[in-house]
């Protein structure tokens, strides 16, 4: 033993990082073993008593073991490391379960961390107003009566599986909804259902991606069709949607996104979250750059029903007979029934380039048994007779209003702007990010959400590059609205982001 050894600084500090470590005599005495050395119990105690101090090589052991310096451990250096070390160390038969790195990459800010934060905010008893998620019942928005009539009446008829692809009846009903829509080569086994439109987005890029093949998604997105590409081993490379022109994608920026890896492009109309409606020009655009690479088209349309001012929603499957598309669709807005989890998928036009993916999403159709079978039950009946929606969209109706208010209130705003939406129930405003200082738009969030109470979306949630937008849902009636705006107001006429 060298004499210079100090007993009782030894004891300590190996006192400290089994402290640290929450590690027990017994963990070290395995810990040990597993690298071939045996230190019997007494020995070890009275080593962490002090009464004994160990030989160079113990000490040199115990120092591999904490990953610490063994001059420090024997306490003839001063240099306290062990506190980099704190933590590290797991003891034998524990095991700690990190998330898969499958994961690193997937963003979901719709309900990420400024959302967790106001969950904290209201378990401690603050109100929070939430402008951040489509979800329509909690701002008065009702079932209409005759949906809810016909699930409770099929109830009892709902408690088995159903065909992976989902119930005849709802099938038909989205295939004749399909063909409304001028969708061309729509048959029955051509219509998946899903537990909302979500489930099939993830299953559509499962059963298509391979390690680094592309897929190009505008910019801003919904954030869900970034994740779900990433999770299957692809890569979202993002087009832009140009502000200037009531966000309509950028062809120009669309043709120089495309590489020899791109499968796919996907487009979202009616957008979320900036709210715009493609016109035909705009979607042969779009078709042609489909045409000349001999990518996969998917549309997302779960708002195509939710169109105001007079304009039609046209499905741009309906222009591209001859490629092969995939077009999602439902009722959570439109019905507004996001509880029910009711959503579809319908493959059209040349599904003979795409035999061996339908076989992969099949498969995964049939893994997951079937969706939400009550729910499907509804489908004949929402999508037939009488659309009470129409009813929201007009001059008077709750959307198009609380869309008017808004829209005039937010540009109100000095410093702030916004392109009028033409569908759905977002708006996606522009902020002058040098007025205000704002260099972290999450940061920005969460300050609105500390001081106001109001829970937005920052734009980089939506995958936008700069921060300097974020999304605000006007579903909450005028009067609320009203309340919203003016405290915004208030917060941009001092806010400067520190």
């Amino acid at each position: 033993m060298d004499s210079s050894f100090s007993g009782s600084i030894f004891a300590d500090r190996l006192n400290l990082l089994l402290e640290q470590n929450n590690l027990k005599q017994v963990d070290l005495i395995k810990l040990a073993e597993q690298k071939g050395a045996t230190i019997g119990k007494s020995r070890l105690s009275q080593y962490i008593s002090g009464k004994t101090v160990p030989r160079r090589g113990v000490i040199e052991l115990f120092a591999d073991i904490f990953g610490v310096d063994p001059d420090w451990l024997a306490g003839t250096k001063d240099d306290p490391e062990v506190q980099a070390h704190a933590g590290t160390v797991q003891a034998p038969g524990k095991r700690t379960f990190s998330k898969s790195a499958k994961l690193d990459n997937v963003l979901y800010d719709v309900r990420g961390p400024v959302v967790d934060t106001a969950a904290v905010m209201e378990s401690q008893g603050t109100h929070v107003l939430k402008l951040n998620i489509g979800n329509p019942a909690p701002f008065g928005f009702r079932t209409p009566d005759e949906v809810i009539y016909d699930m409770r009446m099929q109830l009892t008829d709902c408690e088995g599986y159903s065909d992976s692809k989902g119930l005849f009846s709802a099938r038909k009903a989205i295939m004749q909804y399909s063909q409304l829509k001028n969708v061309p080569n729509v048959a029955i086994e051509d219509v998946y259902t899903g537990n909302g439109v979500s489930e099939l987005i993830n299953l559509s890029m499962q059963a298509l991606l391979d390690s680094g093949d592309e897929v190009l998604i505008p910019a801003p997105d919904y954030p869900l069709w970034t994740a779900c590409v990433t999770l299957a081993g692809g890569r979202a490379v993002h087009y832009r949607c140009d502000e200037q022109a009531d966000w309509y994608p950028d062809i120009a920026d669309i043709r120089k996104k495309v590489s020899s890896r791109t499968k796919a492009i996907v487009i979202i109309n009616p957008n979320n979250p900036t709210g715009a409606l493609y016109p035909r020009d705009v979607l042969e655009q779009i078709v042609e750059v489909a045409r000349e690479h001999n990518l996969i088209i998917f549309s997302d349309e779960i708002y195509d029903r939710l169109v105001m001012d007079g304009l039609e929603h046209i499905s741009i499957a309906s222009l591209a007979p001859d490629l092969f598309c995939v077009t999602f669709s439902g009722l959570s807005k439109s019905h507004m029934i996001a509880g029910f989890r009711i959503g579809w998928m319908v493959l059209s036009g040349n599904k003979s380039v795409a035999s061996d993916y339908i076989q992969g999403l099949n498969m995964l159709a049939n893994m997951r048994l079937c969706s939400n079978v009550p729910a499907q039950s509804v489908v004949q009946t929402a999508l037939g007779g009488y659309q009470s929606v129409k009813t929201y969209t007009v001059p008077g109706g709750r959307i198009y209003e609380q869309r008017e208010f808004i829209w005039k209130a937010l540009n109100d705003i000095p410093g702030i702007s916004a392109v009028k939406p033409k569908a759905a129930f977002y708006i996606f405003p522009k902020i002058d990010t040098a007025r205000f200082n704002i260099t972290n738009d999450e940061k920005f969030a969460l300050d609105l959400l500390r001081e106001k109470k109001i829970l937005i979306i920052h734009g980089g949630g939506f995958n936008w590059p700069e921060p300097d937008h974020f999304r605000v849902v006007y579903l909450p009636r005028v009067e609320v609205l009203e309340d919203a705006a003016e405290k915004m107001k208030d917060f941009f006429a001092h806010y400067r982001q520190r």
